[in-house]
């Protein structure tokens, strides 16, 4: 039997997915996201902390011009890639879950619900704890005080966790307001990392050369550190992948998710690789790795004092924005698995007067609270990408599987399949194992497949107990 929000799903596959149940809510998220709306959940989701914060690690591991600008170039195609191949999936199956969606329908109910186990205990609650403590630092830094040094280290936790909350009431209150604080937010950053962009090529970049070479000195590359720096620059590019999760609310979702997975995707790569050009136009590759606030240093050499506090407002918009996206993506996929009977049931409630998913999105925030209130930013975005990765193999890695229905017929197909997708899983099977290879790294990521691990008793003691699955 078909769930009542699944009477989206494309046409063409007129065969129904026999794994899913009966609906426990009964109630439909309304399609309200246009074509803009959605590309500006994927850009404002994933233009964060990441573009900020990520390059001073990148050059540390890295200290080289040309690795630097590589391991971007290559993060953007494996992203491209995966972007290309999920415009399929989401075109043909547009509901509400995305990841969880595809999982479920080429594996199974186990692996679905073992991702929405990590996205539980691990994925979600990392993602909003790391984007939302950068936010507490910058805004620390617009009013001039050092989050670094204590006691304010510890207020950028606490005004983290405010913003979490203050968000999370936001996307309770509608979609729509939720989708406007992400458009304008969206709008602002990307308007902000241009004028960076801009400044630096026409003030910067005369009175430096730019700092390109030597393109490759002695040491600044092996495969391992690549491998790492890698990992750092996906989660930078991670939300390429969360419209997805909204799919059951956007308008003709056929044709507009995607247009808006790509459009997306493009224009994160393309402000990606301008903004490093930026910074190596203005600091060299040893001044990078000593500035974890990247962005407010360029501005700082540009334009002074003034540069700093514009740069940490449009910092504070990017997160501000990126919490955003993530809590108004995120909580679907509690909803998805609610509704299919893989959670508690009540987590599936619709708000009577909001039309939202407003349990899921609480429990979402609160999560997230907890984590940014113990964790600091680099134990986040390390947890976050390990535990994500093994999940984007399933996920992407479904068409192939899903490819062999006879009643696959999505509106578009994924560009020279099947190597398209090939290349994604195989990109992230070497940084998984990379991963492991690295003794600094072997504990962590071992640590965070042990929790995935053990969501399989915890489904065979809960949902998995009868054929149902029913919380």
């Amino acid at each position: 039997m078909v769930n009542p929000r699944s009477v989206h799903y494309h046409s063409a596959m007129a065969k129904p997915p026999v794994s899913s149940p009966p609906s426990n809510a009964g109630q439909e998220l309304p399609r309200s996201l246009g074509l803009w709306s959605a590309i500006a959940v994927l850009v404002g989701t994933t233009i964060g902390s990441g573009i900020f914060r990520s390059p001073a690690g990148i050059a540390d591991k890295l200290p080289g011009p040309l690795p630097l600008m590589a391991v971007w170039a290559v993060g953007g195609l494996f992203a491209l890639c995966g972007a290309l191949t999920l415009a399929e999936l989401a075109g043909a199956m547009p509901r509400t879950g995305g990841y969880f969606i595809y999982i479920r329908e080429a594996w199974g109910r186990l692996p679905a619900f073992l991702y929405g186990w990590a996205e539980f205990t691990l994925i979600r609650a990392a993602a909003l704890g790391g984007i939302s403590l950068t936010f507490g630092q910058y805004a620390l830094r617009a009013v001039g005080i050092d989050p670094t040094i204590a006691p304010y280290d510890d207020y950028a936790h606490y005004l983290a966790a405010g913003a979490l909350v203050l968000m999370a009431t936001i996307n309770v209150v509608g979609l729509k307001w939720g989708s406007l604080v992400q458009n304008v937010t969206t709008i602002a950053k990307y308007g902000g990392l241009v004028i960076i962009v801009l400044l630096a090529f026409a003030i910067g970049l005369p009175k430096t050369g730019g700092y390109f070479t030597p393109a490759a000195p002695p040491g600044s590359f092996t495969v391992s550190a690549f491998g790492l720096a890698l990992v750092s620059v996906l989660w930078a590019f991670d939300g390429w992948g969360d419209l997805a999760k909204v799919s059951g609310e956007v308008k003709d979702p056929e044709r507009t998710l995607p247009k808006a997975i790509v459009l997306g995707t493009l224009a994160i790569i393309a402000i990606y690789i301008l903004a490093n050009l930026a910074y190596l136009s203005v600091l060299s590759v040893d001044e990078m790795r000593k500035a974890p606030l990247v962005a407010a240093d360029v501005a700082l050499r540009l334009i002074g004092p003034i540069g700093v506090t514009l740069v940490s407002l449009t910092v504070l918009l990017s997160t501000f924005g990126s919490v955003n996206g993530s809590l108004l993506t995120g909580p679907r996929i509690f909803f998805a698995m609610a509704d299919d009977g893989l959670f508690f049931k009540q987590v599936a409630k619709v708000h009577p007067t909001f039309k939202t998913p407003y349990v899921a999105i609480i429990m979402t925030g609160t999560l997230g609270v907890g984590f940014v209130l113990l964790r600091s930013f680099e134990q986040l975005a390390d947890i976050f990408v390990t535990a994500s990765l093994v999940f984007y193999i399933m996920s992407i890695g479904a068409v192939f599987k899903l490819r062999r229905r006879p009643d696959w017929n999505p509106p578009v197909k994924t560009p020279l399949y099947p190597f398209v997708p090939a290349l994604f899983c195989l990109a992230v099977l070497f940084l998984l194992g990379n991963a492991l290879m690295d003794p600094a790294q072997r504990i962590p990521t071992l640590g965070v497949f042990g929790v995935i691990l053990l969501g399989v008793p915890v489904f065979y003691a809960t949902v998995g107990r009868n054929k149902e699955g029913r919380a």
